[in-house]
């Protein structure tokens, strides 16, 4: 397959619930580092966008192509961590001629969220921030932490602030919600049907591997890592996850870093 500069692709980077850009920085320095396009998107209501959340995966997914038609982007990759998975496999499934590849990291259909995180998250939502970073780790504090380790108190301090970028209630809430209610995940997988990677971790408590499963089955063009770390894989295996994005980009949609 012939290369293409990935100028011309660039790699799309979607947050998870609570998250913002941030989340992907160790990743978006070492692949711009080398060549690659990156852009990470923050959500209403997340990091420096302003507005009030989104309620649902599929007005996430919409949001996403509005904001890459206003910067007139396409085709893209499109990569996804978590509720940012749901998204980014939305998106795909939406506009599947406008893109090239897609990028599931802890990711799992449906996406169930327990009840009791869900009331903890719009009643008491600092105690849900606390328990979301405790699943969200295999090691809270490694003996040998990977270069660019994001430690559980700033992965805390991040979902904190999205807290007071909105006066209507709970961030986190709202996109656990949304992330809980998502059902259209067969029928986005079926209209893709495109190359997929699954990236996700061994250890991981929020989003466990087999519940990937079906989506990886209704997607037969995938590849699959498995990386020896929890659910938030970005601030636990940083450049593990960074080599494993390039690589398949390199190796299976034939670009060039």
């Amino acid at each position: 397959m012939s290369a293409h500069h990935p100028s011309s692709l660039p790699l799309i980077l979607l947050h998870g619930a609570g998250g913002d850009a941030s989340v992907w920085a160790a990743q978006a320095d070492w692949l711009t580092a080398r060549g690659w396009q990156c852009l990470p998107l923050e959500l209403p209501a997340h990091g420096a966008t302003p507005a009030p959340p989104l309620g649902s995966i599929e007005r996430m997914a919409d949001w996403v192509w509005a904001q890459l038609d206003a910067r007139q982007i396409g085709p893209v990759v499109l990569a996804g961590h978590s509720m940012g998975s749901l998204i980014a496999l939305q998106a795909a499934g939406q506009r599947p001629g406008q893109l090239r590849g897609l990028a599931l990291l802890g990711t799992a259909f449906p996406m169930r969220v327990s009840p009791r995180l869900l009331a903890q998250a719009e009643q008491a939502p600092e105690e849900a921030i606390a328990n979301v970073v405790r699943w969200s780790y295999a090691q809270a504090e490694p003996l040998s932490p990977a270069p660019g380790f994001q430690s559980p108190q700033a992965y805390r301090e991040l979902l904190l602030r999205q807290q007071t970028h909105w006066a209507g209630g709970s961030v986190l809430a709202t996109d656990l919600t949304a992330c809980d209610r998502y059902s259209g995940g067969d029928a986005a997988a079926r209209s893709w049907g495109g190359p997929t990677l699954f990236l996700l971790g061994e250890h991981d408590r929020m989003t466990p591997a087999a519940q990937a499963d079906d989506l990886r089955a209704a997607l037969p063009r995938h590849r699959t890592v498995l990386l020896d770390c929890g659910h938030n894989l970005m601030a636990e295996a940083p450049h593990a996850v960074a080599h494993a994005l390039a690589d398949w980009m390199e190796r299976e949609l034939g670009l060039a870093g």
